[in-house]
């Protein structure tokens, strides 16, 4: 078996802490027990490019349970558990990724993983995709579809759609409302939060925390730096939920005015430079700078290298840019998703639902293969229904059904007043 990872040796140590994650992780749980009798991924070719965590160690143990062929690599190049690497190694997976790895290597193992030959594709950014349509066409055609897990790897696809270069199917795993209110907002504010106090331990009481974004993602991070004692400021160039920032009790102001009275920075935007050259000038000394976005282009690092007359790494995932003012400027992980970098990203128990629709949506795709054009689809409400109905079995959670008479009178338009 051809693989690249850290160390082999960490594979005990990673079956442990995929073993813990499994007890937060009911609903995959249930759906790996019925892939283990029916089997619907039976020789199937997937190639996964995502997190190589604990939680997605569970996917893919879904997966092999389902019949999968399955090869996996990073998504980005900090994200990687290396014990958890070297258990899914051991547990008969190949597996391509190393934390740390350069972007020569990062993409050298998204080649590794495409040479499988997938007939199924699983992203988290649309790297993998991308580098398939770019380097790997002639292996498009066998392709029935994929899956895409984040934002910003959806937004690269439609634009791809649009384009006309998509070539296959793609399911939006991150639109299912069990995977963006729950995962981008509760996984993302928790996990980021806990990234950056691990790099740095500082006290979030009294601190001016500027959030760049107001989507699911920037919901959750501003609800939880609230309710750590920060004082949130919001900012955002789409109007609505500007508004919705606002009436939520944030204060809402263009970035280069918070750029002066900021303590900490967090993008989630997905969008390129969101901090650039004016807002680093305007920043007051010891100023934080995180990233929550997928890929490591939110705060424009090049300008602040620039800018910086010397840096140095003051602590593991915190470098220091002293500029010529004598201003002091800190940049978190790299400036890549900072709940990755610098802790362990999301709980399992919301990554359990974003997963539970990667394996269904997986399924749904080998049951219609043929039938879906090269563009990027909703995950299937009935799906979306389904995790939503596990995780409360799951939870001890009963609520209600409608009677007979109430679901006539939804499906009608007689009764009025």
């Amino acid at each position: 078996m051809d693989y690249h990872i850290k160390d082999k040796s960490l594979a005990d140590q990673g079956r442990l802490r995929i073993e813990w994650a499994s007890r937060e992780m009911p609903v995959i749980k249930l759906i790996r027990q019925r892939f283990a009798k029916e089997k619907p991924l039976k020789g199937v070719r997937i190639s996964a490019c995502l997190h190589i965590t604990t939680e997605t160690a569970n996917l893919a143990l879904t997966l092999k349970e389902g019949g999968a062929d399955l090869v996996l690599c990073a998504s980005n190049p900090l994200s990687t558990q290396d014990d958890a690497a070297a258990a899914l190694v051991e547990y008969g997976l190949p597996t391509f990724a190393i934390k740390g790895e350069d972007n020569q290597t990062y993409y050298k193992h998204i080649i590794s993983a495409l040479e499988h030959k997938p007939q199924l594709t699983v992203d988290d950014g649309a790297d993998l995709v991308s580098t398939a349509h770019r380097e790997k066409t002639q292996l498009l055609t066998n392709i029935i579809g994929g899956t895409e897990e984040t934002t910003t790897g959806i937004i690269r696809l439609r634009n791809m759609a649009d384009e006309g270069k998509l070539r296959y199917p793609i399911i939006a795993v991150n639109d299912a409302r069990t995977k963006h209110f729950f995962d981008n907002r509760y996984g993302t504010g928790q996990s980021t939060i806990d990234g950056i106090t691990r790099a740095t331990n500082i006290l979030w009481a009294g601190k001016n925390v500027v959030v760049c974004g107001y989507g699911w993602c920037g919901r959750g991070i501003a609800r939880r730096a609230q309710g750590m004692g920060a004082l949130v400021i919001i900012t955002e160039v789409n109007p609505v939920p500007a508004l919705e920032a606002a009436m939520d009790g944030y204060q809402v102001m263009p970035l280069i005015e918070t750029a002066k009275v900021g303590d900490i920075f967090i993008t989630a935007t997905g969008d390129i430079n969101v901090i650039d050259k004016a807002h680093f000038s305007q920043m007051k000394d010891g100023a934080i700078l995180a990233n929550s976005g997928h890929f490591n282009v939110e705060i424009n690092i090049p300008a602040l290298e620039k800018l910086a007359k010397a840096k140095r790494q003051m602590r593991p995932f915190v470098e220091e840019y002293a500029l010529a003012d004598g201003r002091r400027l800190y940049l978190l992980g790299e400036g890549r998703l900072i709940n990755l970098a610098a802790a362990e990203g999301h709980p399992a128990s919301v990554m359990d639902m974003s997963f539970a629709n990667q394996a269904l949506c997986l399924e749904y795709l080998v049951k219609n293969k043929g039938m879906l054009q090269p563009k990027v689809y909703p995950v299937p409400e009935e799906i979306d229904n389904e995790v939503g109905r596990l995780k409360l079995q799951a939870m001890n959670i009963a609520i209600d059904t409608l009677t007979k008479e109430q679901k006539k009178y939804l499906e009608s338009w007689e009764e009025g007043t």
